[in-house]
């Protein structure tokens, strides 16, 4: 699958170190005025801008490098990159959080030519020298990078092996990510082993990954590297629905449609095929772009074939056509499974 499919982008860390929470008093200033700028006038955000920004740079010209970090920090949250960039490559060697805000700026061209190569490498070197929760999403990244050959030869074990350092069996504190693609990992065709893959997602399920809470759903549902077990796939996937887990709800429409609560299915199936922008749903989620995609496909494909038979929706072959299109240009691979159901008669 390709990057554009997966939305991929170096992932920011959700933690930041103690050094970032040092906040001066201007970026107080600034913080605790930020969630109320849209309804401050041009001029105002400008001045509480200008506020924070002062007494940063007072401190950063006298050699104080978290001053400094949190000055390019500002620039960037501003969208001023060039100034951003200029003041994390001067303080890079001393920063790792200034190291790894060099890398992402790398990987998207922001306030310089995007150089993936250059960002990979310095995601490197921060996974080295950082000694926080930062290494672990340093270490994330390059198994992405090395998944998708990002800056790099694309390698799947290496991408294991550094998503087996970034996951540290399973550690809270460690990357969530890296355990719950771990889990993903485990479950493609290429690399499956289905036992790892359970114990990853529960892992990752149990440190909060809603992506790995709707995918242990499915797991349960269909008995996929464990027994079937109806009641822990149903808790799993109707929490997950329930936290916005598009692929859990796409998973619930289709478990509904198969115990002929026809109208159930298509109530919720309706509404999942409404889900149109991915980018901003895994931005409000944090679920993967790969699996809200899955998860959109069968619930335009189970509404289609609502639609299709008039079952819990008036029959209209006209407009089931029109899903199954939809179905079909979101996800080929994803839709062909489901007419290979069709046709073999599991739907």
């Amino acid at each position: 699958m390709g990057s554009s499919d997966l939305g991929w982008k170096f992932e920011t860390p959700q933690r930041l170190s103690t050094a970032a929470k040092l906040l001066s008093a201007g970026t107080e200033v600034y913080h605790r005025d930020r969630a109320d700028e849209f309804s401050q006038s041009a001029e105002s955000c400008a001045a509480l801008v200008e506020e924070a920004e002062r007494p940063l740079k007072s401190r950063a010209e006298t050699g104080d490098t978290k001053a400094s970090f949190l000055l390019g920090q500002l620039y960037y949250e501003e969208g001023r990159y060039t100034e951003a960039r200029t003041m994390f490559d001067g303080i890079k060697d001393e920063e790792s959080q200034a190291l790894y805000q060099l890398a992402v700026m790398y990987y998207d061209g922001l306030g310089t030519t995007a150089d993936p190569s250059k960002a990979v490498d310095y995601m490197r070197r921060v996974a080295e020298v950082d000694a926080g929760t930062l290494r672990y999403t340093a270490l994330y990244n390059l198994g992405r990078a090395y998944l998708e050959g990002y800056g790099v030869q694309a390698s799947s074990a290496e991408a294991e092996r550094y998503w087996l350092m970034a996951a540290d069996d399973g550690n809270p504190y460690a990357s969530i990510e890296a355990q719950c693609s771990l889990g993903m990992f485990y479950s493609s065709p290429e690399t499956q082993d289905l036992k790892k893959a359970i114990f990853w997602h529960s892992q990752a399920c149990g440190n909060g990954s809603l992506d790995s809470q709707g995918a242990l759903g499915v797991m349960y549902l269909y008995g996929y590297g464990v027994s079937k077990d109806l009641q822990a796939a149903l808790y799993c996937l109707k929490e997950a629905a329930e936290r916005g887990n598009v692929y859990a709800q796409g998973h619930l429409a289709a478990y509904y449609y198969h115990l002929k609560l026809y109208t159930k299915a298509a109530v919720l199936a309706e509404r999942i095929c409404q889900c149109e922008d991915i980018s901003a749903i895994s931005k409000c989620t944090g679920c993967f772009h790969e699996y809200i995609n899955k998860g959109i496909t069968t619930a335009l494909f189970y509404y289609a074939r609502c639609l299709q038979l008039g079952r819990g929706v008036p029959q209209n072959r006209e407009k089931a056509q029109h899903y199954y299109t939809k179905a079909a240009l979101m996800n080929p691979k994803v839709c062909k499974g489901l007419q290979m159901d069709i046709i073999y008669g599991r739907i």
